[in-house]
């Protein structure tokens, strides 16, 4: 059997994410493939970039933790095709998280109507969820 952890111990760990990368972190969306890790450099081109909200998480509850407030690019830096995304601190120096990115039913860590941006377009997630499951 493999390691159990409290509801209590998984939402404590979901809450940690929030308060280590900081307020209003930044959600930057990329071309080409997604760097091996956070620790790797940026690859592609930059194509939005949101300025997350001061509280960008809802407290975790169940295990799981989702969005809070707008999370929205008013105008799209580039044209492009969506490859991966990115968290990092507010200053855009530090990755903290990154994932895949695909159309609604592609199974990304985010997913959204169309990968497809053009510069000048406003780009809003609507839903992001980060789950701590037990094994």
């Amino acid at each position: 059997m493999g390691l159990q952890e409290s509801t209590a111990v998984r939402n404590a760990k979901l809450d940690a994410i929030e308060a280590t990368i900081g307020t209003a972190p930044l959600l930057i969306f990329l071309s080409g493939t997604q760097p091996a890790d956070c620790a790797a450099a940026d690859t592609g081109t930059v194509l939005a970039t949101m300025s997350l909200p001061s509280d960008w998480m809802a407290a975790a509850s169940g295990g799981s933790k989702t969005l809070l407030g707008t999370w929205q690019d008013a105008s799209a830096d580039n044209t492009g095709v969506m490859g991966y995304w990115r968290i990092k601190d507010s200053s855009g120096t530090t990755c903290h998280m990154q994932g895949s990115v695909t159309a609604t039913g592609g199974g990304g860590q985010i997913t959204v109507a169309s990968t497809s941006i053009v510069q000048g377009q406003q780009f809003t997630i609507s839903s992001f969820t980060l789950t701590d499951g037990n094994p």
